[in-house]
């Protein structure tokens, strides 16, 4: 006698339920929207029929999953968590699921490529959102067959498609605003190397020191971590310099909040005494105090081009596109103010002269 279960499939299920093949997938997964009337009609059909999903049998057919996977590396990362929001957002919107994967950190050597063929038997896509990818990993991504697309990488040129965001105008935009509010000592708090995206905010920063006719100071480029905490030894750093900075212009948000809290300690007000840029616009920068000046990247039409240009890529459609960048969209708020009077005064000598001016 042939076995009930193995014969039943998933349209059967719809048909009993009255819904659309795709409803009953998703209030059978639990994934993406179905109304709880609507998924306990589904699931009473699926009992009744005996029907047993066997994704990893459908994939090992080579049939389609109708699932977009998403690949990152630090979940704990709000930049990272605004690029998966958005991606929810937009794969919800073309009817399929979506599954993350988190690397927890770099992948490294002989792992990357392992990870990597893991992961392109799971999926009918992928989309990296892996700043930190390396050399070896980037090259099991260029030949492997199924449909991949990066998100905000900007480490080396790939043949693979890149939709990401502007860092180098952006980064020109922020040093031009506060040049205009008449600065003249702006430091640089950067970044690790290993992305990229750093590298890309110093030379946007250069370039405006340049168009000003200001010469770099070494002095006043600190290499941070992009974390908080390298922010604020930079501030230490920088504030102790014998002629420090009236304006610092830090290469993420984490770090400008870090030197904000450095420029705190010594007794300083900002924007009064000294100016603070972020970049990313992360959910605290809205929130500090004051809230901070920083540059925005378009995450939500960033990732409705991803989903885009990959489903193009699944459905092997023309007129794909190799790279897609967004302009970043520079944010003023009240962490950017004029160039103090005293700029020429140490940070310690501004501190006393606010103190005596309340006193």
């Amino acid at each position: 006698m042939a076995n009930k279960k193995a014969s039943v499939t998933l349209v059967d299920v719809a048909r009993e339920a009255g819904v659309s093949v795709m409803t009953a997938s998703r209030a059978l997964s639990g994934e993406g929207y179905a109304s709880e009337e609507t998924r306990s009609k589904v699931q009473a059909a699926a009992k009744q029929l005996g029907y047993a999903p066997n994704a990893l049998a459908r994939m090992m057919k080579g049939g389609k999953t109708n699932v977009i996977g998403i690949v990152v590396n630090d979940l704990s990362s709000q930049v990272v968590n605004a690029f998966v929001t958005a991606l929810s957002v937009e794969v919800r919107k073309v009817e399929m699921d979506m599954f993350i994967y988190s690397t927890m950190g770099t992948l490294g050597e002989g792992r990357g490529a392992a990870v990597s063929q893991m992961l392109h038997g799971l999926w009918d896509g992928l989309i990296y959102v892996l700043p930190c990818m390396t050399d070896d990993f980037l090259k099991s991504l260029e030949n492997a067959s199924s449909p991949v697309l990066l998100l905000n990488y900007f480490r080396h040129e790939t043949p693979l498609p890149v939709v990401r965001g502007d860092n180098y105008n952006g980064a020109q935009d922020a040093v031009s605003h506060l040049i205009e509010l008449g600065h003249r000592r702006i430091a640089f708090v950067g970044g690790t190397a290993f992305t990229g995206q750093s590298d890309l905010r110093e030379r946007g920063y250069l370039a405006a020191l340049a168009d000003a006719g200001i010469a770099a100071d070494p002095s006043l480029i600190y290499q941070g971590n992009f974390q908080e905490l390298s922010g604020l030894e930079a501030g230490r750093h920088l504030l102790a310099l014998e002629q420090p900075p009236t304006a610092i212009f830090a290469a993420s948000d984490t770090m400008a909040l870090g030197c904000m809290n450095a420029i705190r300690e010594r007794g300083l007000a900002i924007p009064q005494d000294i100016s603070v840029v972020g970049f990313d616009d992360i959910p605290a920068a809205s929130l500090a105090q004051p809230p901070l000046t920083t540059l925005r990247h378009p995450f939500q039409a960033m990732a409705q081009a991803a989903v885009q240009e990959l489903l193009r890529r699944i459905r092997s459609e023309p007129g794909r596109r190799q790279r897609v960048e967004f302009p970043s969209e520079f944010v003023i708020r009240e962490s950017t103010g004029p160039a103090p009077r005293t700029a020429a005064a140490t940070p310690r000598k501004r501190a006393a002269a606010r103190k005596a001016d309340s006193a």
